[in-house]
């Protein structure tokens, strides 16, 4: 089997080939489907292993004095060749699993082969194929829990640990310095314990990660934000708690927790940070320094991680074993989510060039997990995933948008040629269309300089800039695709693909092109009305429950949208405008998706689920009254509610109720403020108005609910890097 290992004296990684280990009394033989990299602990060993010898001594003060003592009492001679024989030997790396029982151990009765278990210990949960973990180092997974996710236990079990040495309580504040993954589940763990949490990280993507998660406010150590936000949060009294979960030489994170926490607070170390308390700053204050060890009672306690001795429950309510049960309960019942954590997820025969790439800042990772091959976990995990690429392409400033439309039909005709051709810095350069007379009316009725039916020369023409494809949704993403490779900006109707393949052939483009300059027609997050009801809520705290009822009505006999066949759905046509409209209001992007509907298909209830705990649910109705509106919407947050009603009007309940006036000139769905968006993004040079990423987890999503419709179950949603 393959195990990873490093030797700490060169440096050197490898995957390298070990024997099988047997199986033995009081534990059972697990086969790995998921481990997770910790990327602050077993990162630091890797860093440090790369140092010279000075530096390894450097960095481990604490092994330098027992080398000082080792010479005390064996001499020079036999501590070095001690010394070297330990450095130049193999260790293993890893701690945290998820794997399938493949062998059951003798006096073990609580699993069976098959089973799903997480696993933990740096002896005994490592990177590799096959491991013997004893008995109170493993814990069966939940029913229908994704293994992937059960991988995190560990880790949550560390997180869990150190929440439970802070005591929090109802209505406390807590600080969290360090916002790597401890941190992320810290925060999600006190959040789920009605803790205000504020969070310091000088990595703004994991501010505001930690933010969509449950945080009240995270910012830069240096920026003063947190000193304002604690004070503003407590009363000016300081924080109840502070959690350490940040590594590093530097100082700071206990200087800044003397200065946030309150009289007589608590600070708790749970990563490996430096701990020179500044004296006079915790005796003023009287602060209650705690340390958090690893994964709870138990730990280092070898009666209780090798014999398997318990500790009665009546005198150590949470021992490691059970904090990894109540993690992997957490998770299994939404109040906590491992999957945004998740940056990157690599095969486990390319675990060396992952930690280079990570070592190396190539990679950059909350949590990263290896996937081990032909495993079976037993749990049906529908998911659909892309990889965004990165955009290489340096955009350039530019006077008047040189544009051309591939489509002149009704929408285009009626909601985005009469923005259009009204603009001084927009050139209508020409409409391709598939017959002659309809390209003619175009040019005749908006201005184009030129009508054509060949799209070929017109994605070849270097005097076009930016192209608009508003065709029907079967050939959107292969003039999407071509237009990219051609160097365009490309400005596309929905639905952007029909299947996942289509998607992944867009996105090939933006990789092989580097061109990003993308922007799918989800006008509805411009809505002036929907930015107008928003600033009157105000900015959202808590998770939220949005409920859209889309009242689609009946088609006209003969409408392509019924075209099932080759145009795909109607909700797969028209369905990525709601869950972008939703995901614009919670900030965030779905992580999840579940569909039903009624026996013909044509009523759909859909759920999504966001980052923060927060839901949507989306009813697409097409057998309501055309008297009815087609689309109403409603937010509930932080003891407020939104209440938008068909563009027409809104109102918000909270402290003080605001309602618009009516509109007296139709509803603005926002097509225009989504045109100007593009055309400043495109003569600016500047990013598109949504990023890349949030479009294709919106595509995803809306691909999806045909997946959930076929499975019956949830189907996870993944975009990464």
């Amino acid at each position: 089997m393959k195990q990873v290992v490093q030797n700490y004296k060169s440096g050197e990684l490898a995957l390298l080939d070990v024997e099988t280990p047997a199986g033995k009394p009081g534990g059972v033989l697990v086969r790995s489907a998921f481990s997770l990299i910790s990327t602050g602990t077993e990162m630091m060993k890797v860093s440090e292993a790369s140092m010279s010898m000075l530096g390894k001594a450097r960095s481990r003060p604490d092994q330098v004095a027992k080398v000082v003592q080792s010479v005390a009492t064996n001499g020079v001679g036999a501590t070095y060749r001690k010394v070297m024989n330990r450095l130049d030997s193999y260790t293993p790396l890893g701690y945290s699993l998820c794997g399938v029982v493949e062998e059951v151990g003798a006096g073990i009765d609580d699993v069976t082969v098959g089973d799903l278990v997480a696993c933990a210990g740096n002896e005994h949960a490592l990177h590799s194929e096959l491991n013997w973990v004893p008995k109170n180092l493993y814990v069966r997974v939940p029913a229908a829990l994704a293994a992937r996710h059960a991988s995190f236990a560990t880790v949550g079990a560390i997180a869990m640990q150190g929440v439970r040495r802070g005591e929090p309580q109802l209505g406390d504040t807590a600080l969290v310095i360090g916002l790597g993954l401890i941190g992320q589940l810290v925060v999600q763990l006190l959040a789920a314990s009605g803790v205000r949490v504020v969070g310091v990280d000088p990595d703004q993507e994991r501010c505001a990660l930690a933010e969509r998660l449950g945080a009240s406010v995270c910012g830069h150590p240096g920026s003063g934000d947190v000193a304002i936000a604690v004070g503003e949060l407590t009363g000016g009294h300081g924080v109840d708690q502070v959690y350490l979960a940040a590594g590093g030489s530097t100082n700071e994170p206990v200087e800044l927790a003397a200065k946030l926490a309150r009289d007589r607070g608590r600070v708790i170390d749970i990563g490996k940070c430096r701990l020179d308390l500044p004296w006079n700053a915790y005796y003023e204050k009287e602060l209650d320094v705690r340390f958090s060890r690893s994964y709870g009672p138990g730990r280092y306690d070898p009666e209780y991680e090798l014999d398997g001795r318990d500790y009665p429950i009546g005198y150590v309510r949470w021992t490691e074993r059970r904090n990894l049960e109540c993690f992997l309960d957490l998770i299994a019942r939404g109040r906590v989510d491992v999957e945004p954590l998740v940056s990157h997820v690599a095969d486990f025969a390319t675990a060396v060039e992952t930690y280079r790439r990570l070592n190396e800042g190539e990679l950059k990772a909350v949590a990263v997990l290896f996937r081990y091959p032909g495993v079976d976990t037993g749990v049906a995990e529908p998911e659909l995933t892309a990889r965004v690429p990165a955009s290489i392409r340096t955009s350039r400033r530019m006077g008047r948008v040189r544009t051309a439309f591939i489509g002149a039909g009704n929408y285009a005709s009626s909601m985005l040629l009469p923005h259009l051709a009204e603009r001084e810095d927009v050139e209508l350069r020409r409409v391709v269309t598939t017959s002659s007379l309809s390209g003619a009316n175009a040019k005749r009725k908006f201005g184009f300089a030129e009508a054509s039916t060949d799209v070929d020369a017109t994605l070849a023409d270097p005097g076009i800039d930016a192209v608009f494809v508003v065709t029907r949704h079967s050939s959107h993403a292969e003039l999407t695709r071509r237009a990219l490779l051609a160097g365009k900006a490309v400005f596309v109707e929905k639905p952007l693909a029909l299947t996942e393949a289509e998607l992944g052939k867009v996105l090939g483009a933006v990789e092989e092109s580097g061109n990003d300059r993308l922007q799918v027609g989800f006008n509805r997050r411009f809505a002036p009305l929907l930015h107008e009801a928003t600033s009157h809520f105000g900015r959202r705290i808590g998770p939220a429950s949005v409920r859209y009822l889309v009242n689609a009505g009946r088609l006209d006999h003969g409408s392509w949208y019924s075209q099932a066949g080759s145009e795909g759905t109607r909700f797969d046509g028209e369905g990525g405008h709601f869950i972008d409209t939703v995901s614009w209001l919670l900030g965030a992007d779905p992580v999840s998706v579940y569909a039903c509907a009624t026996p013909d298909q044509q009523d759909l209830q859909i759920l999504l689920r966001y980052p923060d705990g927060s839901t949507a649910a989306i009813s697409y109705a097409t057998t309501g009254p055309a008297s009815f509106p087609k689309e109403t919407l409603d937010v509930v947050a932080d003891g407020k509610v939104l209440k938008f009603d068909d563009f027409a009007r809104a109102s918000v309940y909270a402290r003080k109720r605001w309602t618009s006036s009516r509109i007296p000139k139709g509803r603005d769905k926002g097509q225009h403020a989504e045109l100007d968006a593009f055309v400043t993004a495109v003569t600016s040079g500047g990013p598109m108005p949504v990023p890349l990423e949030s479009l294709v987890a919106t595509t995803l999503a809306t691909l999806a609910v045909r997946t959930s419709l076929a499975t019956g179950a949830p189907v996870r949603i993944g975009t990464s890097a």
